[in-house]
């Protein structure tokens, strides 16, 4: 179990859905918490409710000075944890550039744009922890899924890239790839949702995860092996289980 009590998280996309429940977690444990997300109205409901220490910083990823600006005010941390995430299902067929290039912006360049104002001095002080939030879609492309899919797998890689460099050192990564969970980012979602849990559930599975050194977790486990195993599957195999939607 690790020790929470005094150490400072910043949770970037705390505002709803996972990121609010997890933060719920997180201040009973102990935590002093930094909230960021675009809606600071949303942020200031949510550190009313939480029992511990807690700072409200709103911020937009998507702009570097925005984010400089928060790191700024942030400070020194113990750990990141970046929730912030778009979510909406389009075809190459249907492309809407402002839309794909937006997700890239969030879900992808976004977390970069925040690990890197705080590795550096994690780097320098030999401690630190930062968990990334993915999902089971980044294991292989999945049709609909446009600019959804690739910036998670995307964000997969960047977690493991830094795993492997980050291993041997005082700070820890990990990634946590989650499958359906009921938020606001499911509702344009009209196909079938199997096994999809609630912010709660999905949040202690993460906190779980964050109270070991394990880099890796997917969950829900059964589901999320047929993403997993789909990476060796040969092409037209992966294809006719994926693609008949």
């Amino acid at each position: 179990m690790r020790e929470w009590s005094g150490k400072r998280y910043w949770l970037v996309g705390a505002s709803e859905g996972l990121g609010r429940a997890l933060a719920m977690k997180m201040s009973r444990a102990g935590a002093e918490l930094i909230l960021s997300a675009r809606s600071g109205d949303r942020l200031r409901e949510l550190a009313a409710e939480l029992p511990g220490r807690t700072h409200v910083v709103p911020m937009d990823i998507a702009d570097r000075d925005s984010v400089e600006e928060a790191a700024a005010e942030v400070g020194e941390i113990d750990g990141l944890v970046f929730l912030a995430g778009l979510a909406t299902l389009i075809k190459a067929t249907d492309w809407d550039a402002d839309r794909v290039e937006q997700m890239f912006d969030v879900n992808l360049t976004g977390a970069a744009r925040v690990i890197g104002q705080v590795i550096g001095g994690m780097v320098a002080r030999d401690a630190g922890h930062i968990m990334m939030i993915g999902s089971l879609s980044a294991y292989r492309g999945l049709p609909g899924s446009i600019g959804y899919s690739a910036s998670k797998a995307g964000l997969m890689a960047l977690a493991e890239s830094m795993h492997g460099d980050l291993r041997h050192t005082g700070v820890l990564v990990q990634l946590s790839n989650p499958g359906y969970i009921q938020t606001r980012m499911q509702d344009d979602n009209p196909h079938s949702k199997p096994f999809i849990m609630s912010p709660d559930e999905a949040a202690q599975e993460v906190f779980d995860q964050m109270n070991t050194d394990r880099f890796h977790k997917a969950f829900p486990f059964g589901f999320s092996l047929l993403f997993r195993f789909s990476r060796l599957l040969p092409t037209g195999l992966y294809e006719a289980i994926f693609f008949r939607r």
